[in-house]
């Protein structure tokens, strides 16, 4: 399984609905636990930034992690990238190979 960092961004509408966030956010969960049952989900943070929330998950390859992010879509998100992320350890391997 490869290891992949979601960063979502509301909509502006999403913003008026903070209260329904719980509700929410379990349908969306659900609804990718149901499209990509191949995804395992590590951690989930809420940011203060550019960025509304991070989501550390493994997928089986780059189409399931498209899934993800095209599902957080079209449940309002304005924005949402999936990046493929290397465990520092593995990174460093890399380096030294270079």
């Amino acid at each position: 399984m490869k290891t992949f960092i979601l960063l979502t961004k509301f909509s502006p509408e999403m913003y008026k609905q903070l209260k329904d966030r719980p509700a929410l956010g379990r349908s969306w969960l659900d609804e990718v636990k149901s499209k990509c049952p191949e995804v395992k989900f590590i951690s989930h943070y809420a940011l203060l930034g550019s960025h509304d929330f991070l989501d550390i998950y493994e997928a089986p390859d780059e189409e399931s992690a498209a899934k993800v992010s095209m599902i957080s879509l079209t449940n309002g998100a304005l924005q949402a990238e999936s990046l493929s992320a290397i465990p520092y350890k593995r990174f460093l391997e890399l380096v030294k190979e270079i």
